[in-house]
This record gives C-alpha cells, structure tokens and sequence, in this order.
C-alpha cells in the first residue's frame, strides 16, 4: 500500500537535501550557502514553539462538560454530560482533547487538535468523532485571554452539500471555559446548535 506524504513534509525533505553538507562541505572546506542558511532558519522559526502554544499548555487537564444541543432554532436543548481531558503533545506544539459523552443517549467519543501556524500566524483545529467518518477542520483567531473564534465547514451526510460554521470560547476564570458552535437554521440564518460547559476538575 502506497504511503502518502503531507506536502510540508516532502518540503521539508527538499529542502533538509538542500541543506545537508556535500562531502566537501562535511570536511569543512565549505559552508553553507545563503540560501540554505536562510531555508534552515525558516524552517527552524516555524517548528520552534511561541507564547501561543505556552498559552495552549495552560488549558491542559482532565475536564466534567456539560453540553447543550439544538436542533433547530427555538427548540428546547437537549442535555448532556461528559468529560475530556486535555494534553500536549508533538514537543509542545499541539493540543490534543479527547472527549467522552452521550450524544441523543448514545455513547460518544470524538479527537480533536489545537494549533498555532508559525507561518501563516493562524490558529488552527481538527475534530472527528464517533458519528462520522469525516474530518473537520477550521481556523481563527484568540486574543490576549484566549477567547477565539473559529471557522470551518463539514459536508452534511443527507444534502451532501458543505455547511459552514463559527466557533467561539472564551474563558470565565482559569477552570472554565465555554464553547459555542453556531449554523445555519432551516431559514438559512445562523443560529447556536451547541455550547459546551468546560469545568477543570482539580
């Protein structure tokens, strides 16, 4: 079975050729050009974590959600409780959250990632789950008390057309964080579909 690569990895091998020392160079009879002292430190400034990542870290930990859900605008939410915990990961780079809960009584389980892009200077996330097979990705923006606001999109199973949301948390002290999720309605206007309670279990 073929393997496939991620593009920035195929660069990063290109270029790491680029840089890599001829035998000449490996005796000390030459040294690197310009160009590939430039390549090896923009390389090295986008792998090296920053103060968004630092503020990544403070959010790691074990978690009790409460989560509500609407299905469409007006209705009366449908409760849930759960739990997640929150770790780094990759050197500090990436937020991993794994989360537990109930979803119309059933068991629940869903992976999500939170980054910072050194390059494009974005904040980025990831979310599957165990009621699909799909990927959903978005990206946005945190101030300097972390409250974010994202957006992304998935592929809805029954149109099979693509939905676009936004996202927005913010925190109400340093254990509670809350999270909102918000799409379009049967009219097409946009209203809350989730909110997710954080709570720090200490």
């Amino acid at each position: 079975m073929a393997r496939c690569f991620p593009i920035p990895f195929i660069s990063l091998v290109a270029s790491l050729a680029l840089i890599s020392p001829s035998p000449a160079q490996a005796t000390g009879e030459h040294k690197m050009t310009p160009e590939q002292q430039a390549a090896m430190e923009a390389y090295t400034k986008a792998a090296t974590p920053g103060p968004q990542h630092a503020a990544l870290a403070k959010q790691v930990g074990n978690y009790s959600l409460l989560i509500k859900s609407w299905e469409a605008p007006g209705t009366e939410p449908m409760v849930e409780n759960g739990t997640a915990t929150r770790s780094m990961i990759l050197g500090g780079r990436v937020m991993m959250e794994s989360m537990n809960s109930k979803m119309m009584g059933q068991p629940f389980t869903g992976h999500g990632m939170r980054g910072f892009d050194n390059v494009t200077g974005k904040h980025w996330s990831t979310w599957n789950d165990s009621i699909s097979t799909g990927l959903m990705t978005t990206t946005g923006s945190c101030d300097e008390k972390d409250a974010c606001t994202f957006s992304g999109s998935w592929v809805d199973p029954v149109s099979k057309k693509t939905i676009t949301s936004r996202m927005v948390s913010h925190w109400s002290g340093a254990d509670a964080e809350t999270f909102e999720m918000f799409g379009p309605g049967p009219d097409g206007k946009e209203f809350k579909m989730m909110e997710i309670t954080y709570t720090r279990q200490k």
